[in-house]
């Protein structure tokens, strides 16, 4: 039902669609007419100004007006031809259709015709190859696919442009008045000089000027982000009021005893840190917390306080962690860190001998206080907690939403920390990881080394290999790695394997190497990676399968084969394995980009170490159809919105969503203004 009471029509009974132009639309997610109102052209293209006819650029997209004179017809074999010319004052252009003869019957002599497309030269004369085109029968009226700024549409498999803009405008004609209610508050739209939503949609579809788009693109943007930013205040407030969590009892004392028990300084994000978990795991509320910090800014300590704090207070902790190897890794750090401190910290992954892992799952049923780090070993429903306090998870993207809520769904709730050394721009973390308060870990600990990077061209990989050869024969280790791209992986994964055998047997013959990717098994995966950890191996050969998961401190130098098929971001990720012990480490990229978008690339990694900054600048490059290229379920979403290019936007529909939802008692619906509760009803869902 809509706001006037009516039922909003399936598209099916609208004109134009029937039953089975319906079914096409439902593979776009399109049932009513509503959600046709919100399926927004994707670009749009200025067709609003006429060229004359005489003398039109070759090559270039224009718009012209025209009179058809003459239509022929030829049924060449294989691709009949309808040739029309057409005319103004100025002069004449021939328009040629291909393969499309039942056009011939479309135009008459006579007609006034808009065309839109590019001329070129044949024979030397002018000529535009299928054209989109408009036969106005009435010169008043407004044209739909030219003659004006004309909407592009996404489309899918049996959805044609032209046929689906002239359905557009007939929905916005017909329909839109006695579909769409603007129900956000007219304080609202005053305030933030917000169009109202019918004139919003009239010109997201069919704008009368540019000015008048860009502010209908303003409230449809505002829409999406204060709708998402409502959903999620008011999800987070309900966990919050439902759901209690332990108090952990992690006083001003218990934390100056960890400090003491560390043999270094902490950072100041480090301290900051810390006092932010003291103060959540001092309550009753459920900790919802992202710890965020490049590679090496020491996340781990701060975790280790809270296994500290829940292991003090008689509970249980689990540190769930996405490879076997990684978890293998913190194990041995947290060893070190807690092990002076009386905190058992056992380890559980698939590795786990039996008798092991029986003894264990036997003492977590007990409720015995450890703190278990593993991989997705701990998700395996013969491992109970009977008394879990505190979940931590490492990067969390590498999981399932599932997955991720599987130890979270019990009464009293775990306290959560999520930990990432992905950098993400604030924008974005306002709305990927949007329901996390937010811990940032910006300094780096002493002694930690920059690593030094360089943009090598091929002709002088001879020259870095002895280079690297000369490092090796003093007991340092190398990293060199290879693309492996999805569309390509077959092809991708024989290069590299071709590759390692002649790093192997011609340029590096007196060293051992090793070979890693993400289609061998991962027992044989994870014991070529231990072994490189142990200094069994000089070099080692790998995919991106090492982005996450490999810390071996005596690792110097890295080779980044093809490092213009990577992104910033990943590029940044890469270089992070090494650089991670107190000998200066090296970062080699070969790379011959070809887009002045590459080359910015990787000269930007060469000048910035900041991993911050390096997403900001990533997310800038990539732009909006990337953005959620590796969407996780149940991240945001937007049609139109862009969490950079709109960031004023998204930080006043946050300030406003935190201060409404503040002034809620509680998250049941009737405990929602009636306003909030229409206008969540009337917005499309966000996945």
């Amino acid at each position: 039902m809509n706001a006037s009471g009516a039922s909003i029509p399936e598209l099916r009974y609208i004109r134009g669609v029937g039953p089975k132009r319906a079914l096409l639309f439902q593979k776009i997610g399109i049932h009513t007419v509503r959600d046709l109102l919100y399926l927004f052209p994707r670009r749009y293209e200025d067709r609003s100004h006429f060229a004359s006819l005489k003398d039109l650029p070759a090559g270039e997209p224009i718009t012209c007006r025209g009179e058809v004179l003459d239509v022929k017809f030829k049924p060449l074999r294989g691709m009949p031809l309808v040739e029309v010319l057409i005319g103004d004052p100025t002069g004449t252009l021939k328009i040629i259709f291909f393969n499309q003869p039942y056009l011939r019957r479309k135009f008459e002599a006579g007609q006034q015709v808009i065309v839109y497309g590019k001329a070129e030269s044949y024979k030397n004369d002018l000529q535009m190859p299928n054209p989109e085109f408009e036969i106005v029968d009435d010169p008043e009226a407004a044209s739909i696919h030219t003659g004006r700024i004309t909407p592009i549409y996404p489309l899918t498999e049996g959805l044609f442009q032209r046929s689906l803009r002239t359905l557009l405008k007939e929905t916005v004609d017909r329909h839109l008045s006695g579909q769409i209610t603007d129900h956000l508050l007219p304080e609202f739209r005053r305030k933030f000089d917000l169009a109202p939503l019918e004139e919003a949609l009239r010109q997201m579809h069919l704008p009368d000027s540019f000015e008048a788009l860009e502010r209908a693109r303003r409230r449809i943007v505002f829409d999406e982000f204060f709708s998402f930013e409502l959903q999620l205040f008011l999800k987070v407030r309900s966990i919050k009021t439902k759901y209690h969590s332990p108090d952990l009892k992690a006083s001003p004392e218990l934390l100056d005893e960890f400090k003491k028990s560390l043999p270094f300084a902490l950072t100041s994000s480090q301290e900051t840190a810390l006092l932010d978990l003291k103060s959540d795991l001092s309550r009753t509320v459920p900790m919802s917390r992202l710890l965020q910090g490049d590679v090496g800014s020491g996340k781990t300590v701060v975790a280790a306080f809270a296994f500290m704090a829940a292991q003090r207070a008689g509970f249980q902790s689990a540190f769930l962690i996405p490879t076997e190897i990684l978890a293998e890794q913190h194990y041995r750090t947290l060893l070190n860190f807690l092990g002076p401190l009386n905190v058992t910290v056992e380890l559980l992954t698939k590795s786990t001998d039996a008798d092991r892992r029986g003894r264990l799952t036997a003492e977590l049923r007990q409720g015995k206080p450890l703190v278990v780090v593993g991989t997705h070993a701990i998700l395996q429903d013969e491992v109970q907690f009977r008394s879990l306090g505190l979940v931590v998870i490492d990067e969390q993207h590498k999981f399932g939403v599932h997955q991720r809520n599987h130890l979270l769904q019990r009464m009293p709730r775990p306290h959560q920390l999520v930990m990432t050394a992905t950098p993400i721009p604030r924008t974005l973390a306002m709305t990927v990881y949007a329901d996390l308060d937010i811990s940032l870990m910006k300094d780096m600990p002493k002694g930690r080394q920059p690593v030094s990077t360089y943009w090598i061209t091929r002709k002088k990989q001879p020259e870095i290999f002895e280079h690297m050869a000369v490092r090796l024969r003093k007991g340092e280790q190398a990293y060199i790695v290879f693309p492996i791209i999805e569309e390509t992986e077959k092809a991708d994964l024989r290069a590299a394997k071709e590759e390692y055998e002649r790093l192997r047997k011609t340029v590096f013959p007196k060293f051992k190497l090793g070979l890693v990717h993400g289609k061998l098994e991962r027992e044989t995966r994870e014991s070529v990676m231990r072994a490189f950890t142990r200094k069994e191996l000089d070099i080692l050969v790998a995919t991106t399968v090492i982005e996450v998961g490999v810390d071996q401190p005596n690792a110097t130098m890295m080779i980044i084969e093809n490092a213009e098929r990577f992104g910033l971001a990943q590029l940044h990720q890469l270089r992070g394995r090494v650089g991670r012990g107190p000998v200066g480490s090296e970062c080699f990229l070969f790379g011959e980009p070809s887009t002045d978008e590459g080359k910015m690339r990787l000269r930007l990694l060469t000048k910035i170490q900041d991993g911050f900054r390096i997403a900001d600048e990533d997310l800038k490059l990539r732009g909006q159809g990337d953005l959620w290229g590796t969407r996780q379920s149940g991240e945001p979403f937007f049609r139109v919105a862009h969490p950079i290019l709109d960031e004023e936007l998204l930080v006043i529909a946050r300030n406003e969503a935190q201060k409404l939802t503040g002034q809620i008692s509680g998250a049941a619906p009737e405990n929602i203004p009636a306003w909030v509760q229409k206008y969540l009803e009337q917005m499309p869902k966000t996945d």
